[in-house]
């Protein structure tokens, strides 16, 4: 009985999570597809032209993989920060967290409506990409467990966020002064090796780079990162941040005064 209860809590969560930004498509998925449309039309077919191709491949083709998973990793960890605080905010992450529903259960529930997201947009950018430079994937299989990682990850680093967040200006500053200057710092517009050697070294201590050439990779078979040391630790971290996000919610840190 207790495995049933929690099973139709977890579905419930995952129902409300995928619901809430589906029925809001026009603010959740339009946006970033609109945006990406605009790095496509600017970076690739206009400055694009005048840049020499990367690693065998045209420059409009070379973004196209990093720009799918900005818009995965970026809607991830939307998705689940802004969900989970209004769930603190209007008080109704009370009622789940004294009903039997373990913390488990929650925090897997809000991590899917995550992923579902990630992939929901990343999925309509990789069909307005094809428009501009058809690609044939190198491993599908690998490309979707790199996607669906990265999602998880960004949907665990939104929960935490949501955790520690007193107002809703707190849910804007990691993206804000963290996450978007690693992204772009991480490989989506440009190969490291264009770097002088003191910045691809700093730019090895990014561990969105890693994200970007493992799924360049499974879409190109070119990567500035060898493809074993990149999914070791986007493992690594997508366990860790697991942990500490269980560990916190079941610890209520944040959620009980």
């Amino acid at each position: 009985m207790h495995f049933y209860q929690n099973y139709i809590a977890l579905m419930t969560i995952i129902r409300r999570e995928v619901a809430r930004f589906s029925r809001l498509w026009i603010q959740t998925v339009l946006p970033p597809v609109i945006t990406t449309l605009l790095y496509f039309v600017i970076f690739g077919h206009v400055i694009g032209r005048y840049v020499a191709d990367m690693g065998g491949v045209t420059y409009m083709q070379y973004i196209v993989p990093g720009l799918i998973m900005m818009a995965i990793m970026n809607n991830a960890y939307a998705n689940v920060v802004s969900s989970f605080f209004g769930a603190k905010f209007q008080h109704y992450i009370d009622e789940m967290l004294v009903s039997p529903t373990s913390s488990l259960v929650i925090l897997v529930g809000y991590l899917f409506g995550g992923i579902a997201r990630g992939l929901a947009v990343g999925i309509i950018v990789a069909v307005v990409a094809y428009f501009f430079a058809p690609i044939k994937v190198y491993a599908f299989g690998l490309m979707i467990l790199v996607a669906v990682l990265s999602a998880a990850l960004f949907s665990l680093g939104g929960f935490i966020n949501a955790i520690f967040s007193r107002k809703f200006d707190d849910i804007t500053l990691i993206p804000t002064f963290v996450l978007t200057p690693m992204i772009y710092l991480g490989g989506v517009f440009y190969s490291i090796h264009l770097l002088p050697p003191v910045w691809q070294t700093i730019s090895l201590f990014n561990p969105i780079l890693y994200m970007i050439n493992a799924f360049r990779f499974t879409m190109l078979g070119v990567s500035d990162i060898a493809i074993a040391p990149a999914l070791l630790m986007l493992c690594g971290f997508l366990i860790i941040f697991f942990m500490f996000a269980w560990y916190l919610l079941a610890k209520g840190v944040g959620l009980r005064n």
